[in-house]
């Protein structure tokens, strides 16, 4: 069995998702679900982007143990010294540094020649090699590069110390078998290109991320850079749970494997959804509600039979058990305790306080508390991060005839405010009325209802995107009360506008601190 690398890169390209905004407090809870998961390399972020993923690469690289910690850096001195400051307390640190290497990135985007690109790459690898051992070079839209210029580029990076080179396919442009052949002719053409793991990176433009990653792995790569959930820039990127359980569930035909504990696939996928505020499509291959559900008779029939006639994988492979576990409100707090630590949480103090008076106050709103349930209510309610805004009540009367009121009881700076107001809707209502408490106009740009669990008495999860002073924010609210979750989902992205807004005004006064010497 030929070993495969598992480079996660959920915390980098994943949170460039539109929309998505993470706080520290949040990226280190998934770096070390990613730890537990087994990833080889956690790819934290992009220090010299913003202060918030500063402090995030820092605060993850300080925390978690285990894997490597990577962070991003174009080949410029600046971006990978930052990158270094923030990755210095890592147990294994990996400076990711990268490039353009297609002619159209070059003209287009960089203006520079062929030659200032590799000199460039040369000199930043080599910069970065003086920090760590440990050096990732990436030629960025390397499947559409000249094969001649991109063998060249490898050589030397190589040669300059570069551990592991990165082929990717930026744009999600290739097709299986085209990107196979072309990292098999990498393999024959760069002479040395023993003395380094080659790593794929594919975008899912076309749908072929998972298709052209595997081809790559068949063509000889070792190394695959994937999001959990598929997560990414524009349509996303490999997808992890897909890419790891087809090697997983195919390993006598590929001979592969990896390192990937598979039973923590399903609570991480949760988590990542969850915090990021970005459903799981039901039909989603592996995590996806659907994937273990039959309904049609004869496939109902066989599965009762015998699992494997429509089962490829068994639930329990991805830690996707059977739902047998009852909490209700006469629960205490040890034995909602103990669950969650089957869960994979191990809270205390404040935070199982936190948790557990929203858990009391959902059992006095549904007879049966799922495990989804307790998912969601942690990681919606523990790791979120300061609030402005705190949902305190909401009341409102709606119907065929009358005109939809909202009236809803927000705290802020410890005092609560109680605004009413009318729309068509008792969502737009509700929304106008925290409009006004804010004291600005928030554009609305998506609105998403799900259901966490099956039955009447289920969840709700909102999930709405919001333009706050010019940034799109994703925020999530559940409730068994679908305008109550709205109204949650809707503060929880106001606050989250209003914390990105302070990280950046705060790296801009760092910023211009270092400019004024």
């Amino acid at each position: 069995m030929r070993k495969i690398f598992v480079f996660d890169t959920t915390l980098r390209d994943g949170e460039q998702s539109p929309g998505v905004s993470l706080n520290v407090k949040e990226k280190v809870a998934i770096a070390k679900q990613l730890a537990k998961l087994g990833v080889d390399c956690i790819e934290a972020g992009f220090p010299i982007a913003s202060e918030g993923d500063f402090e995030a690469v820092k605060a993850i690289a300080q925390s978690v143990r285990g894997p490597i910690i990577a962070a991003l850096a174009r080949t410029n001195e600046a971006d990978i010294r930052r990158a270094w400051e923030a990755l210095q307390y890592a147990e294994k640190p990996r400076i990711h540094t990268f490039i353009a290497t297609s002619n159209i990135h070059m003209v287009h985007k960089l203006k520079k020649t062929p030659q200032e690109v590799l000199k460039s790459a040369v000199e930043g690898v080599k910069l970065a090699k003086s920090f760590t051992p440990d050096v990732e070079f990436s030629a960025e839209d390397g499947f559409r590069s000249d094969l001649d210029f991109l063998c060249e580029i490898l050589e030397a990076v190589i040669e300059a110390g570069a551990t592991t080179v990165n082929i990717p396919d930026t744009v999600g442009y290739a097709t299986p078998r085209e990107y196979g052949e072309f990292i098999k002719a990498v393999r024959e053409r760069v002479p040395n290109i023993e003395k380094a793991v080659i790593s794929v990176h594919c975008h899912n433009d076309l749908g072929l991320a998972v298709a052209n990653t595997l081809a790559a792995l068949e063509a000889g790569a070792t190394q695959v850079e994937v999001a959990m959930n598929g997560i990414g820039e524009r349509a996303g990127n490999a997808s992890l749970e897909e890419v790891v359980m087809a090697i997983h569930t195919r390993r006598n035909y590929l001979k592969m494997e990896t390192n990937i504990t598979t039973e923590e696939i399903y609570r991480t996928s949760r988590m990542v959804s969850t915090l990021t505020g970005m459903p799981i499509q039901h039909n989603k291959a592996v995590v996806g509600r659907n994937a273990f559900i039959h309904e049609s008779g004869i496939h109902q029939d066989g599965v009762l039979k015998e699992r494997e006639t429509y089962e490829i994988m068994n639930p329990a492979m991805i830690g996707r058990g059977e739902d047998n576990i009852y909490l209700g409100k006469h629960s205490g707090r040890h034995a909602f305790k103990l669950q969650l630590k089957t869960l994979g949480y191990e809270i205390e103090g404040e935070a199982l306080d936190k948790a557990f008076a929203r858990f009391k106050s959902l059992c006095d709103k549904k007879t049966k508390i799922s495990d989804e349930d307790l998912i969601a209510l942690v990681d919606t309610e523990v790791l979120k991060g300061p609030e402005t805004y705190k949902f305190s009540h909401i009341h409102f009367t709606s119907g065929t005839n009358i005109n939809p009121t909202s009236t809803i009881g927000v705290v802020v700076n410890g005092e609560l405010q109680e605004v009413a107001a009318c729309a068509k809707g008792p969502v737009e209502a509700t929304y106008q009325a925290i409009n006004n408490i804010v004291g600005e106009e928030i554009v609305l740009e998506d609105y998403i209802i799900n259901s966490l669990t099956p039955g009447r008495d289920a969840q709700g999860e909102v999930v709405v995107r919001i333009s706050y002073k010019g940034r799109s924010v994703t925020g999530r609210g559940l409730s068994v009360d679908i305008i109550e979750a709205s109204a949650r989902a809707y503060l929880n992205a106001i606050n989250k506008g209003i914390n990105l807004a302070k990280t950046v005004q705060k790296s801009q006064i760092e910023n211009s601190k270092v400019e004024m010497g």
